[in-house]
């Protein structure tokens, strides 16, 4: 075993076979889906922008996938927020979206954290995690979320999406603030358009966890953010 390898976990009989295809992949190969086991990634939300990223993290092997949410499945939430389906509504996201995703690959650990992201929870709910992702709904906790990730150094990725337009950040948080500059107003959303902005941050949360080699790990096939005006 490598030096680069010490530490990390090791890939059963059974991962191998699942993440086959990731292990052909110049530049990830072993060492990259092992480094994907060891992650820790918290994820913010578990709608119209957590849902498609939860699914990819969790079929590409994240290790460990920590979830915030405290809302239950509605009927309108439906048309968007893949994690959920009908019966579900009435459920707790958290419980919906645990059942999904291990029902998608039972050898990674899903970690439920059944509150609101506050001041008083954000440092301890950010602490053992190595990426936080921004699937928020609303600003003040999204301001919240990158105080906090701030204050930790943790790395984020914000993901945001407003009719037909979508937006994706990755921000090391090395070091400084990162400011919002805009507020975009309040807006509908089509259903396809969080799972393209989501498949993209999941491309960016893979490749941040893996010093930026490690390419397009959650979101093989699907492609890079490509902004609805620039298909017209």
């Amino acid at each position: 075993m490598t030096a680069t390898l010490t530490g990390l976990p090791a890939l059963e009989h059974d991962e191998i076979l699942r993440y086959s295809r990731h292990l052909i992949i110049p530049n990830v190969g072993m060492e990259g889906q092992r480094r994907l086991k060891a992650a820790r990634v918290l994820l913010i939300g578990a709608g119209g922008l957590g849902s498609p990223l939860a699914l990819y993290l969790a079929a590409a092997g994240v290790g460990t996938l920590g979830i915030v949410d405290f809302d239950v499945v509605d009927y309108s939430n439906l048309q968007r927020q893949l994690l959920h389906g009908t019966a579900d509504v009435g459920r707790s996201k958290l419980q919906s979206a645990k059942d999904r995703l291990e029902a998608l690959n039972s050898e990674i650990v899903i970690e439920t954290h059944e509150t609101m992201l506050s001041s008083q929870n954000a440092l301890d709910l950010f602490a053992p995690y190595d990426v936080i992702v921004d699937g928020a709904d609303n600003f003040p906790t999204r301001y919240l979320l990158n105080d906090a990730a701030v204050r930790e150094r943790k790395p984020v990725v914000h993901a945001s999406i407003l009719g037909f337009d979508g937006q994706l950040t990755d921000t090391p948080h090395r070091g400084g603030d990162t400011l919002y500059h805009a507020r975009p107003g309040d807006g509908r959303v089509r259903g396809r358009y969080p799972g393209r902005v989501r498949r993209s941050s999941a491309y960016t949360d893979a490749r941040l966890h893996r010093g930026r080699t490690l390419l397009g790990l959650a979101a093989l096939g699907a492609g890079l953010l490509v902004g609805s005006r620039g298909r017209r």
